[in-house]
Parts: structure tokens; C-alpha cells; sequence
């Protein structure tokens, strides 16, 4: 059974979208057929559904019972989405028969990730270059267009969701915190996100902020440019993303790193600006990072690409992260399991700096 505090603040989180009753989402989902279910994650189920007064296809994630901790994070992601705009919308929930059933727009292209490293399709260069485009519009909204901002914390290119046109939506909200302008979030006894796109001063000291988001996003936009998965660029010996691209930079040759499978059917300008783009954003010192408006103006061609140093300057020192006892989490949003990584949860306090001075940062998952 779901506890009756934590729907009493889900009711309070959630006011506009629409209450289904539970008959009406089993009719929609064929009674939660396994030939609907889009798939599985930490905290329930996700279904493909069709609801007929709506005229329109939905995604029904299905909490699992008994997962009390987890359900916090579910009101945190309802709390961040029932006020958002131009990003996946929750349409409605359910809490009945002892089920509690959160329903979402179905985005029918699915995840980036799956079209950019799993063969889905190809994405075409303007498709790519207007996904980029669409991340940043959302991240300009999520930091600065609302009363509060809007730290996300989960930004990776699994959690960004497409539609029927290819545009982007961003989701993976569970672990999204509200802030007042200005601020950082205070420091977390535990550290969230995947590996790989998490910036190392958060890494460090377990504070997220608006920079530590950035750093996310152009993680996000060098795996749209370079068509490789930042875990891919690890598993090929270099520390990160950002790194690879930053050498074939200093080398004056960054356009190398574009995705060979575009043979070469690309807007070169566009390009080496998505390129730079990523590696001014996953700067090394966060005070280096560009604002979400700066981004927007460079990828809309409103101000010149800024000249980065031609070595990448590492500012802290390299990291060793042990997990050992916490579960990795792995959840699904929209329809789409988010299971594009080693995501993981750690608390701070077992986060130690490595004493071997130049070696990259590693994860143990215990």
C-alpha cells in the first residue's frame, strides 16, 4: 500500500493535471498488457496506452508497491513537472485499488540515445543541431524563467525524450531540486546522476548548481556532434568526453571528431560551434562555463565562438568514487526506461581523492 502522507502531498503537488480512475487506465493499456509495456525501472513499470476522449497515445508508469524511499522522488519529480512547460507533460495520475499510476505524454521517437548509439535511425545533421537547439530553450526555462530555479542534476542524453517531429523534451526529473535564484544547492548527503556527466566539482563536494548543470549539457551536445557515448570515450582510455574532443581542439583538428556515420553530411560552422559549444560548457572550472543564454546566442549564431586554451587545464584533482553498499539507480520516464548508464547514488562522505596523480577518475559500484 502507498502511504496516505505521501499521497495527501501528492495531491497537494499535483493541481491541474487530470485524475484517471484505474479502470480507465487498464482499459487503456489492454489491462497493463506485457505486449504494451514499454519497460521497467527501479520504481515500477512503464506501459504504452491509448486514451480515446483524448485522441492520443500515453506513457502509464506504474509505481511498484512497497518501494516507500523511492516514492519521495516520485513526488519530486511530479512537484518539478506539473509546473513545467516545453518539457515531457504529466498529463494525469491515479491512486486507486491500492495502485498508484502516473501518466505521461508517449513520445514516440524515444530516447536521443537510442537513435545516436543504438542504430534506432540516423539523425540527420539538422535534426541533431535543432535537438541541441531545444535542450538549451528547456535549460533556459528550468534556470531562469521560472519563480524559482529549477536544478535538473539528471541531464544526460537518455533522459531526453522525442516526438513525432524529432523535438527535444527533457525528462528524468526524479532527482530535479528547487533553488532560489542565485544559489547553489546545499551540500547533499547524497550524490546523484550518472557517471560521465557529472561535473567534477559536484563530484567533490556534493553541491549542484546551475554550472554543474551546464557541464551536462555539453557533455550531452559533444555525444550529439561526436556520435560516440561518453561511456565509450571512457572504456577508449581517455578520462572523459570532454577531454578527446579538447586534445583533437588543440591539435586544430576538432572537426575530426564528428560522427562518421553523418559521412560527412554536416554543416561544417554549425558543427565546429556544437563542438565548442560542449567543451566551453564542460570547461573544467565551472566559473569558466558559459550561462544557459550564453549557449543560446553562440548556437544561434548571435555571438562569436569564444577561443578556448588549446590544452585542457584540469583545476581539481582526480577522483575516486566508491558506492559500495548503495544501489545504482536506474528509472524510466515517458515510456522509455532510462537505463543508459551506470547511474548510481553515493554518499559524500565516501568520496576521496585519489593519491595516483595522473590517473582518470574511476567509479566502484559495489
Amino acid at each position: 500500500m502507498i502511504p496516505h502522507d505521501m499521497i495527501e502531498q501528492l495531491e497537494k503537488e499535483i493541481r491541474r493535471p487530470r485524475q484517471f480512475s484505474y479502470k480507465e487506465l487498464d482499459s487503456a493499456t489492454g489491462h497493463f498488457s506485457e505486449g504494451e509495456k514499454l519497460g521497467e525501472g527501479e520504481f515500477g513499470v512503464v506501459y504504452k496506452g491509448y486514451l480515446k476522449d483524448l485522441n492520443s497515445y500515453i506513457a502509464v508508469k506504474k509505481i511498484s508497491n512497497g518501494f516507500e524511499p523511492g516514492l519521495k522522488e516520485v513526488v519530486s519529480e511530479v512537484s518539478a513537472i506539473s509546473q513545467l512547460r516545453n518539457l515531457i507533460q504529466l498529463i494525469g495520475w491515479c491512486h486507486d485499488e491500492g495502485e498508484l499510476l502516473l501518466v505521461y505524454e508517449f513520445m514516440p521517437n524515444g530516447r536521443l540515445d537510442s537513435h545516436l548509439f543504438q542504430g534506432k535511425s540516423r539523425l540527420v545533421w539538422e535534426i541533431r543541431y535543432r535537438i541541441a537547439q531545444g535542450l538549451a530553450s528547456g535549460l533556459l526555462y528550468l534556470h531562469l524563467e521560472l519563480e524559482q530555479c529549477v536544478l535538473h542534476r539528471y541531464i544526460k542524453s537518455g533522459n531526453i525524450k522525442l516526438d513525432s517531429n524529432f523535438n527535444a523534451k527533457l525528462g528524468g526529473f526524479r532527482f530535479a531540486r528547487l533553488v532560489d535564484h542565485g544559489e547553489e544547492l546545499e551540500e547533499m548527503t547524497t550524490i546523484v546522476g550518472t557517471f560521465g556527466y557529472m561535473a567534477t566539482e559536484y563530484l567533490m563536494t556534493g553541491k549542484a548548481s546551475k554550472q554543474s548543470d551546464i557541464y551536462s549539457f555539453g557533455v550531452v551536445a559533444l555525444e550529439i556532434a561526436c556520435g560516440k557515448r561518453v561511456f565509450d570515450v571512457l572504456e577508449s582510455g581517455k578520462p572523459n568526453m570532454v577531454e578527446w574532443v579538447w586534445e583533437l581542439y588543440g591539435e586544430g583538428k576538432v572537426i575530426e571528431a564528428t560522427d562518421p556515420k553523418l559521412c560527412g553530411d554536416f554543416d561544417e560552422k554549425q558543427m565546429e560551434c556544437l563542438l565548442i559549444v560542449g567543451l566551453w560548457c564542460g570547461h573544467p572550472n565551472y566559473n569558466s562555463r558559459p550561462s544557459i543564454q550564453q549557449v543560446i546566442q553562440m548556437l544561434n549564431f548571435e555571438v562569436a565562438a569564444p577561443i578556448q586554451p588549446s590544452k585542457m587545464r584540469t583545476t581539481t584533482s582526480p577522483l575516486t568514487i566508491s558506492a559500495s553498499g548503495s544501489s545504482s539507480s536506474i528509472g524510466s520516464e515517458g515510456g522509455q526506461v532510462d537505463d543508459s548508464g551506470p547511474d548510481y547514488t553515493t554518499n559524500c562522505s565516501e568520496i576521496t581523492e585519489s593519491s595516483a596523480t595522473n590517473s582518470p577518475p574511476s567509479i566502484s559500484l559495489g
